[in-house]
């Protein structure tokens, strides 16, 4: 930011302005994707599958969990939900890299997980260029934004001293100053830690502003203070014993004399006025709510039985941060606690009403928008970040149904711009190997083995794999690494036997989503990674299957830290969670069992049973989550 940048432009329009500055926001609309749909009954999965199949949208309401770009999912919510938005609160990161770290925990064993590279390249985009890359970021995203709020809808974005100031100007530009409605002050900290210079930072600010003048708000009201009970209410009236205290009835600002009364005309004090019409003292005086003091001066009788309370102000400081005990500490950086967004939430919407946070982290504001009976929408661009929510709605007793979606595999498509040669070309660059030709289906080599990647826009199958092993086998070659970005369900019982037969040695290795968002700057820090490795067991006797797990490799042991997989006891320990679908019909998995750990239950269930009803031939998908949001599907076929 040079010292021009915060100036008044041509038309004498004051605001926020920095050198790269674009009002044009992009606007880039693709469809969701159903990766996942949890708690739905029989009645409502048969109805959305029949709608699916029919290529319509379901009728009801779902709850939805978003992973990828916020920038891309706010665009993409605009044509079904541009102006039906009633509340949105946000959580943006304020300042560092922090933002995209997360806590692991395998057992007793904790450490900080590096942000990955599509998290890393996102910070880069947010801070790369400094201070201009972040306020754009905002900006473009408070404008999508603004779009999707009601009418009547309002925005509540958390923040703390890094760039309150400046987001600050950026909403007074998008909203207009005269939708400001406070900046609420919330002591996070009890203490602060030794500062050597200036005073301890223990604040966070939340900017609250409505999209128009008619926004919904419910003023919330905390309990009275003790002492203020015995300073204040400190009257009793002798016929009912009702407790009461005497309340001023002026306000500064000049106003005319009211009637207290047939003959009492009185004029407020000077420089004040009366706070109430004509025709409201004399309902007031007619029911003996205004009495006079010693002074003649009327004063108005407030009962304490019909106290509300006081009414909330901007400072904050009765909402306490999280401590190392709190029940909902799930150990996520960001995480806020639920008296907060409860008591947001609460005075903004009404119950019904629709409810959305795009940096949604640990899910905090989802889980209370569900138990206050609020239909919600929460997005991330972390996976971690939608596995920690998944995880922490699930708890939630009678938790409504709600889906899991992403944008990212329709995002792919971009990558065949430059025609099959270049997306071939740089998944080649990405993965380190040389290009190849005279070949059908292998594309490149890598110290030794042939490489074959499979297509953009498709799973790889059974049948590619074996088109791709006879190639090699006519060739001479005895070894290949096949690379996809998603893989048919179920191939990790085949692969070994297909190479037998051709004595070719598979690698299934997978590409990984980082690889949609690269730069060449960021090509050497992508990653590739063996699929992790499920193995399961069932039984079945008569109509009752039972599934066990049985072992479980991770494909991404880099990220562990050498002193904690030396620790590793079993294979579960890398395992978060794991859910079953005992119907699975080639759509969309339907979360019918799940067992995950939480703080107050660190264990996991290894087994899990299902009766069916009617006898027949079944699909059963496994899906296994391990400790950094990764998940790894297995496919069962069995015949009652």
């Amino acid at each position: 930011m040079d010292k021009n940048s915060l100036r008044t432009n041509e038309v004498n329009q004051t605001g926020l302005y920095w050198p790269t500055k674009r009002t044009e926001v992009e606007r880039v609309i693709l469809p969701f994707q159903t990766v996942e749909t949890i708690n739905e009954s029989k009645a409502d999965r048969d109805e959305l599958t029949l709608f699916r199949q029919r290529g319509k949208p379901a009728p009801g309401w779902r709850n939805k969990l978003i992973w990828g770009d916020n920038k891309y999912i706010l665009a993409s919510l605009l044509p079904e939900f541009a102006g039906k938005i009633n509340l949105i609160y946000i959580d943006p990161p304020f300042a560092t890299g922090a933002d995209f770290s997360i806590n692991i925990k395998l057992g007793d064993l904790k450490w900080t997980k590096e942000a990955s590279v599509i998290e890393e390249k996102a910070y880069r985009d947010t801070w790369g260029r400094g201070l201009d890359s972040y306020l754009q970021m905002m900006y473009d995203r408070v404008v999508l934004m603004r779009e999707l709020l009601a009418d009547n809808g309002s925005i509540y974005v958390h923040l703390d001293w890094h760039v309150g100031h400046y987001i600050k100007i950026i909403l007074d530009d998008v909203f207009g100053k005269e939708n400001f409605v406070n900046e609420v002050i919330w002591q996070k900290i009890r203490s602060s830690k030794g500062q050597s210079r200036g005073y301890g930072n223990v604040h966070d600010i939340v900017l609250f502003y409505a999209k128009a003048a008619g926004y919904q708000f419910n003023k919330p009201y905390v309990e009275l203070d003790q002492k203020l009970l015995k300073t204040h209410y400190k009257y009793v009236e002798e016929k009912t014993g009702r407790v009461y205290q005497l309340c001023d009835l002026t306000q500064s600002g000049a106003g005319p004399a009211r009637k207290f009364g047939k003959n009492k005309l009185l004029e407020p004090p000077p420089g004040k006025h009366w706070i109430w019409s004509q025709h409201k003292i004399d309902e007031a005086m007619g029911n003996g709510r205004i009495v006079f003091t010693t002074g003649k001066m009327p004063r108005l009788k407030r009962y304490l039985d019909e106290s509300k309370g006081n009414p909330v102000e901007d400072i904050w400081s009765d909402i306490y941060p999280i401590n190392s005990m709190a029940k909902e500490r799930l150990d996520y950086p960001t995480q806020k606690p639920e008296t907060l967004l409860e008591r947001i939430i609460k005075a903004s919407s009404n119950e019904g009403d629709l409810v959305a946070d795009f940096f949604c982290g640990s899910g905090t504001a989802a889980a209370v928008a569900e138990k206050l009976g609020r239909r919600w929408i929460a997005a991330d661009l972390s996976k971690f970040a939608i596995h920690t929510s998944r995880k922490r709605l699930l708890d939630i007793p009678d938790c409504k149904p709600f889906e899991v979606l992403n944008l990212g595999k329709y995002q792919k498509a971009k990558l065949k711009e430059n025609g099959v040669s270049g997306y071939v070309d740089f998944i080649l660059k990405l993965y380190r190997a040389e290009p190849l030709s005279g070949y059908t289906i292998l594309h490149g080599k890598k110290a030794g083995r042939m490489v074959h990647i499979g297509d953009v826009d498709s799973i790889v199958t059974e049948r590619e794999i074996r088109e791709t092993v006879k190639e090699c086998a006519s060739t001479g070659v005895k070894s290949v690494d096949i690379l996809g970005w998603d893989f048919e369900m179920g191939l990790h019982d085949l692969v070994d036997r297909i190479g037998d037969e051709h004595s070719v040695k598979i690698r299934l290795v997978q590409i990984p989503r980082e690889a949609l968002e690269v730069r060449d700057v960021a090509r050497e820090e992508v990653k590739f990674f063996d699929l992790n490795y499920l193995e399961i067991a069932h039984k079945l006797k008569r109509e009752t299957l039972t599934i066990m797990l049985k072992d479980f490799v991770i494909s991404n042991p880099e990220y562990l830290p050498e002193e904690v997989r030396g620790k590793v006891k079993k294979f579960s320990d890398y395992i978060d969670y794991w859910a079953v679908d005992f119907h699975y019909k080639d759509d969309t998995f339907h979360n019918m069992w799940q067992s995950f750990r939480t703080r107050k239950h660190p264990s996991l269930e290894t087994k899990c049973s299902h009766t069916y009803e009617k006898a027949g031939k079944y699909q059963v998908l496994v899906k296994v989550v391990d400790i950094f949001g990764n998940d790894t599907n297995k496919l069962l076929e069995i015949k009652v």
